[in-house]
């Protein structure tokens, strides 16, 4: 294989080129304002995407960037929509080597599952790295309401949804400590795809948390409380713990528990009216 930094460079110059003038505004979810004199997205609008400097990318297609990371690369990947041998071919020419492998993710194990059910009064649930929910219990339901289930991400909501500030009365350090987990994250896969487009939504979507990921806010807090103002419980001081499945998975178990008598009341109200039954005081 040649150095990347000689015999690739006009092979990156023109793949980039090609693939860029491919890709049409509306298939990442930009405007297309008037007639365009070339086909395809414009370099500010890939560099946006993917995150970096519009000067950065400009040299890149120019092959003047030295040797660029794997993880960056993987984010003009996937601001390019590119197929995974495309995106095996862009580290090769890039770089002369091979991208680093992608997590599979996996689903939730059926001792998990039934962990979960075996506390119908704790709300828990499972997450991925991406903070897909994997699996939760019927308290975790009951306690988040209908637009919390399996399939749903647990960070889009907590940013894109004006409703979180209002039931998170700690929202800002909450929120804070997703972007310091999801950095942690993309630290340990930083070519995972899911992963990549999720902090692209944020950053584009979210002015917090485009300010917190650029000051590199980082950390993988695993404990602590909040406050949760709640339709029918009213005001619920919790502890939440996050626990890692150790099995290689980077999935996390996440529990909440009552932080005081009247927050355990709460709970048992929340769950057993979610459930049709009535609570024994």
């Amino acid at each position: 294989m040649p150095s990347p930094r000689s015999a690739s460079r006009p092979e990156l110059s023109a793949f980039l080129r090609a693939m860029r003038s491919r890709v049409r505004p509306a298939d990442v979810g930009l405007r297309e304002f008037g007639r365009r004199r070339t086909p395809g997205l414009r370099r500010q609008e890939v560099a946006e995407l993917a995150a970096v400097s519009i000067d950065w990318y400009i040299r890149l297609e120019q092959g003047r960037v030295g040797v660029p990371g794997a993880a960056v690369l993987d984010a003009v990947a996937q601001a390019l929509k590119l197929s995974e041998t495309e995106r095996h071919h862009l580290h090769l020419i890039a770089r002369g080597e091979a991208p680093p492998g992608r997590h599979v993710p996996a689903p939730a194990s059926e001792s998990l599952r039934t962990m979960l059910h075996s506390m119908p009064m704790t709300p828990a649930w499972i997450v991925d790295l991406r903070f897909d929910i994997l699996a939760h219990n019927a308290a975790a339901a009951a306690f988040f309401g209908p637009g919390f289930g399996v399939g749903k991400n647990a960070t889009l909501p907590l940013f894109l949804d004006p409703g979180a500030r209002e039931f998170q009365l700690d929202w800002s350090r909450i929120a804070r400590e997703h972007v310091g987990n999801l950095r942690a994250n993309l630290a340990r896969h930083p070519g995972d795809p899911r992963l990549l487009e999720l902090v692209t939504e944020l950053r584009r979507q979210s002015g917090d948390f485009a300010a917190w990921w650029d000051d590199q806010t980082v950390q993988e807090r695993t404990n602590g409380t909040k406050r949760i103002l709640h339709p029918t419980g009213g005001v619920v001081h919790v502890r939440y713990d996050v626990l890692a499945v150790q099995d290689g998975s980077e999935q996390r178990l996440s529990v909440i528990t009552p932080a005081d008598a009247q927050a355990e009341n709460a709970l048992r109200a929340i769950v057993f009216a979610q459930s049709g039954l009535r609570a024994v005081p």
